[in-house]
C-alpha cells in the first residue's frame, strides 16, 4: 500500500481540481461526486467535462470518455493471467486495474503482483472521491494547482515509476519505446484518446513478447 499512498496523494490533488472545475462548469455537487465514485478515472472525467463544457451532446461526451478508458482493455488482458479464481472473481479483481496500480504491480516478463495492485488501488479510490468532495464544497480556484506547480505531481510520479521499470532490463525499455512511438505517430492523425489506446496496445505487445536476452 506504500506505493498507493503516493499515487493517492497525487490523485487527491487532481480530484480537487476536478471537483472545483465541475462546479464552475455548472455540475451539481452530486453529479461531480457520483462521477468520481463510478468512473474513477481522471482522464475520462476531465474529457467528459471538457466535451460537455464545449457544447457537445451527452452522447459524444460519453464516447470521448469511453475512448480514453479504452486503454484499460489491453491493460486488463495483460494482467489477466496474474489474477486468480473463476471468471466472475477475476472480473471483480480487474476493477483494481488503474494506471498507477498497474504500473506499480508489474514484475517484468508480463507478470503482475495482484496483491500489490489491489493494495495500491484500495488507497487511491477513497482519496479520489475525497478530493472531489473537497473541490466541490471547498470551491478552490481551478488555477490553484497550476499556480502552485502541483499539476506536475501526477506525471512526475508516473515518470518515477517508469524509470524504475526501465532498470529491470531490455524488455521494459522496448515496451516503453514501442508505446511512445505508437503514440507519437498516432497523435498526428487521431485524437489523444485513440493515440493513448494505441500506445497502450503497443506497450502490451512489447510486454507479452518473448523475453529478450540480457
Amino acid at each position: 500500500m506504500r506505493v498507493g499512498v503516493g499515487l493517492a496523494t497525487a490523485g487527491f490533488v487532481l480530484a480537487v481540481t476536478f471537483g472545483a472545475s465541475a462546479r464552475e462548469q455548472g455540475w451539481s455537487a452530486l453529479a461531480a461526486i457520483v462521477a468520481s465514485v463510478l468512473i474513477f478515472s481522471g482522464s475520462a472525467q476531465f474529457a467528459l467535462m471538457t466535451a460537455l463544457a464545449s457544447g457537445g451532446a451527452a452522447g459524444p461526451a460519453v464516447a470521448a470518455a469511453l475512448l480514453i478508458n479504452g486503454r484499460f482493455l489491453p491493460m486488463g488482458l495483460a494482467v489477466g493471467p496474474s489474477l486468480s479464481g473463476g471468471r466472475f472473481r477475476r472480473a471483480l479483481q480487474g476493477q483494481a486495474v488503474v494506471d498507477g496500480s498497474w504500473v506499480a504491480a508489474h514484475l517484468g516478463g508480463g507478470r503482475f503482483d495482484r496483491w500489490r495492485m489491489f493494495g495500491a488501488t484500495i488507497v487511491q479510490w477513497p482519496a479520489w472521491v475525497a478530493g472531489t468532495v473537497v473541490g466541490v464544497f471547498g470551491a478552490p480556484s481551478p488555477e490553484l494547482v497550476e499556480t502552485l506547480g502541483l499539476d506536475v505531481v501526477f506525471p512526475a510520479f508516473f515518470l518515477a515509476l517508469l524509470l524504475d521499470e526501465l532498470r529491470e532490463g531490455r524488455l521494459p525499455l522496448i515496451a516503453a519505446a514501442l508505446g511512445a512511438a505508437v503514440a507519437a505517430g498516432l497523435l498526428w492523425w487521431v485524437p489523444a484518446g485513440i493515440a493513448l489506446v494505441g500506445a497502450t496496445a503497443g506497450a502490451l505487445v512489447g510486454l507479452r513478447s518473448t523475453t529478450v536476452p540480457e
